[in-house]
């Protein structure tokens, strides 16, 4: 489906459009589907664990055996009854008519999305399965499939779940007004119509219809668990409102929690909206938050162990980061321009460098003047290395920002591709996220200590054709200005001429 196509706005667009949207199913998870689905010596349990590791295909096979029994049984609701009522044959066909693609092919919004079910479907196995044991196939099977009715969305619309991301965990934007911008319903809505059409399980068309019409006993319960440091207090709000203690137990309950808590992790462990979820958890299941948390990150990590995604993101790597860290942030800003202070003194120190004759007596006067010209720019850290070819080195000169440590070390182009490169003609590189990935590997590492960060800028000087000097600067990791690029290429033309002046000077 392309993605140029107009979007529809209304929900009978939407469920028409979407209903019936066939997903891909990865190559290799097609290849293990066909063999489970081949060997007869399998139980229908076995089966339904190697389907259950392909979501789209289980959502397929319960979908596909609701529509069938429509009229005859109530719907399936777990993926092993479902299997059970197609029979292989039915489920061989199925799997056949499924779209087999590379990973590579298949947009990775949709298989993103993919894993914050398998991440919610591991929670709920970890945090309620003792609990739930006799509706252990309910409890996994709805948890899995609770956020089904999305998935054919941002498999379509890969774009709309990277928008979500970026107007409503990093920028805040209130969700309900985003997805009405973007879809022109209630994705909420969307996703209860979808259940229902599809004859999801039950389980999963309640929580809907709690999150649609009736928020007032999510809302009541989400407030008792505010006072998770006084277990008491919660105990006795709930006694006093006996119809409310009733809803929280509902077993149909653990399959929203589990899916806020995998959905809510994506973007950070301590927002408020994560911490919400897991106070109601904890509520739920009678445990403090602390203790709470430490079972959440363990099924996170236990989860990440289980799925097998390249190139996608799960909340348990971020559990070694700083507390506070955000997997999306805000974009980095251009470092600022210089003042007008700032600009004036740069303009001094080239005209010393463009003075004739050179006031220089000596290498160190000039690459002084050269690095203050270079700090008045706009470069915070600067490093003056000389080419020194008797000894195929390059020895520092001057610094600025990076400590007189600096000054200590030398760098050999024999091991470096990319310094060989600049000293054997004039030239400039600018790295930045783009590239970085092409040229770090090529830079020594100990440059790549004193300019930590993906903007930097190196450019080599020549004196009477032959390269002289390499310098290497960043404003402090930020993207660098453009006014201050320009300034630099200008500081940069001054300092060879500076060179020229100088050698001239000194026969």
């Amino acid at each position: 489906m392309s993605p140029a196509k107009p979007l529809p706005r209304t929900l009978g667009a939407w469920l028409e459009q979407l209903a019936r949207l066939p997903l891909p199913i990865e190559q290799e998870q097609h290849l293990q589907l066909r063999r489970a689905l081949s060997d007869s010596s399998r139980s229908w349990r076995e089966i339904a664990e190697v389907v259950e590791q392909a979501p789209a295909f289980a959502l397929q096979v319960l979908r596909e055996a609701n529509r069938l029994s429509q009229r005859l049984s109530e719907p399936a609701e777990s993926i092993e009854v479902a299997l059970a009522r197609l029979g292989l044959s039915r489920c061989e066909a199925l799997l056949t008519h499924a779209p087999a693609l590379p990973e590579r092919s298949i947009a990775q919004a949709f298989r993103q999305i993919l894993l914050i079910s398998q991440h919610a479907s591991q929670q709920a196995r970890g945090l309620f399965g003792a609990r739930l044991a006799r509706l252990w196939n309910e409890l996994h099977g709805c948890s899995l499939l609770f956020l089904a009715p999305v998935w054919p969305l941002v498999h379509a619309y890969p774009q709309l779940f990277e928008t979500w991301e970026q107007r409503v965990l990093l920028k805040g934007e209130p969700p309900a007004r985003v997805e009405q911008e973007l879809l022109g319903v209630s994705l909420v809505q969307l996703c209860l119509r979808l259940a229902e059409h599809w004859r999801l399980p039950e389980w999963i068309i309640r929580c809907y219809r709690l999150l649609e019409d009736d928020r007032r006993h999510l809302a009541q319960a989400l407030r008792i668990a505010r006072h998770d440091e006084n277990p008491l207090q919660q105990q006795q709000l709930l006694d006093d409102t006996p119809l409310l203690r009733h809803w929280l137990t509902h077993p149909g309950n653990c399959v929203l929690l589990a899916n806020a808590l995998a959905l809510s992790a994506h973007q950070a462990w301590n927002t408020d909206n994560c911490l919400r979820w897991q106070r109601l958890t904890g509520l739920y299941l009678q445990q403090s938050l602390s203790e709470l948390q430490q079972a959440v990150h363990q099924q996170a990590v236990n989860s990440a162990r289980l799925i097998q995604a390249d190139n996608l993101w799960h909340p348990a790597e971020s559990l070694i980061w700083p507390w506070d860290t955000h997997r999306l942030s805000a974009p980095v800003r251009p470092a600022p321009p210089p003042n007008r202070e700032a600009l004036s003194a740069w303009r001094q120190q080239c005209t010393r460098l463009l003075a004739e004759p050179s006031e220089f007596l000596n290498l160190p006067q000039l690459t002084s003047c050269a690095r203050d010209a270079l700090q008045a720019c706009g470069f915070s850290r600067a490093l003056i290395l000389l080419v020194d070819r008797q000894h195929n080195r390059l020895l520092p000169q001057q610094q600025a920002g990076l400590g007189q440590h600096a000054l200590s070390l030398s760098f050999d182009p024999n091991q470096s591709q990319l310094l060989r490169r600049l000293i054997s003609e004039p030239g400039q590189l600018h790295l930045t996220p783009a590239n970085i990935a092409r040229f770090s590997a090529l830079l020594p590492g100990n440059l790549k200590a004193l300019f930590a960060g993906e903007h930097l800028v190196l450019r080599s000087l020549a004196s009477h054709g032959q390269v002289a000097l390499l310098l290497v600067a960043d404003q402090q990791g930020q993207p660098l200005n453009d006014i201050c690029l320009q300034a630099f290429g200008k500081t940069a033309q001054c300092i060879e001429r500076a060179l020229n002046g100088f050698s001239r000077r000194t026969r």
